[in-house]
């Protein structure tokens, strides 16, 4: 089971847009040094829409060498196209990746049997551990808790990553998953109840720049040590907020750079953090400890 904090992570990149990799090393050692639970490459805050097949591929195999077997490795291998996703999950799996997560086809607007049949064709063609991720807001694609639960009987599908904020659902998919069905968040600002409603972890964008403290706060969780849980979740939330405050992952890739971590790249369509919102990102990294 992977639980815990995952983070993730961005793509670092120059001002051209070119990926930046000395740069991608060095986060991997900040997340590493930091408690991070597991690193997901390549997701959507990876950039995963603006990078090339060549591009994606050669990032999650940099991660998973650069990681060597430290703390696990999930692949961001998600696609509008079931085909597409299939070759990436291949990719992941060819290159050492731990685990797949694969996000809901975005765009198509597939129904629920449509959502099935495409999670079933790609576990059925990669023998590598996947995780489902369920993020309508992104994607205007809901997957429903019905097919989350049809879907965990699979034996390659032993997760999924819940971005809806709905803590209701928790209950739902865990009352009629598989055994060892491993059930994620992809909320930070709701974190909290979602670990007491039976949650594992989480895969965090708010991980980027407070990694100890997110891994901390999921510890604490996991001990039961709920007050500990409730102090750090309360310390993050300008950050579980303000890094939301134009898309992801404008605000994060921003505030990353005025930690020193990596230069300031982002790809279009997505543009740099707006002057406008500079000091609110700036306060919630105050605010939270972080600068």
């Amino acid at each position: 089971m992977h639980t815990g904090s995952m983070v993730a992570l961005v793509t670092p990149m120059e001002a051209d847009g070119t990926i930046a990799w000395s740069s991608l090393e060095d986060l991997i050692e900040f997340h590493i040094e930091n408690g991070t639970d597991a690193i997901v490459a390549v997701g959507t805050t990876g950039e995963s829409a603006t990078l090339d097949v060549e591009e994606h591929t050669r990032v999650i195999k940099f991660v998973v060498e650069k990681v060597n077997k430290r703390v696990p490795v999930l692949a961001g291998t998600g696609a509008n196209s079931t085909t597409e996703a299939i070759h990436l999950t291949r990719a992941a799996k060819a290159a050492g990746a731990d685990a797949a997560l694969l996000v809901t086809p975005y765009y198509n607007k597939p129904g629920q049997e449509g959502l099935y049949l495409h999670y079933k064709s790609i576990a059925d063609a990669v023998d590598l551990p996947q995780y489902l991720y369920n993020v309508p807001g992104r994607t205007a694609c809901d997957m429903l808790p019905d097919t989350i639960v049809r879907l965990s009987n699979h034996p390659n599908i032993v997760g999924v990553k819940e971005a809806t904020g709905d803590i209701e659902r928790v209950s739902v998919i865990k009352q009629g998953a598989a055994e060892g069905f491993v059930i994620l968040s992809g909320d930070d600002a709701t974190l909290l109840p979602f670990l007491k409603a039976g949650g594992h972890g989480v895969i965090s964008v708010t991980a980027n720049v407070s990694p100890k403290a997110m891994s901390s706060l999921c510890l604490a969780a996991k001990a039961g040590e709920w007050e500990t849980a409730e102090r750090l979740q309360n310390s993050l939330m300008p950050l579980h907020t303000k890094l939301f405050v134009e898309a992801n992952p404008i605000p994060v890739k921003w505030a990353l750079n005025l930690m020193g971590l990596m230069p300031s790249g982002i790809r279009l369509p997505l543009t740099e953090l707006a002057e406008e919102n500079h000091q609110v990102v700036k306060h919630a990294l105050m605010e939270s400890g972080v600068l």
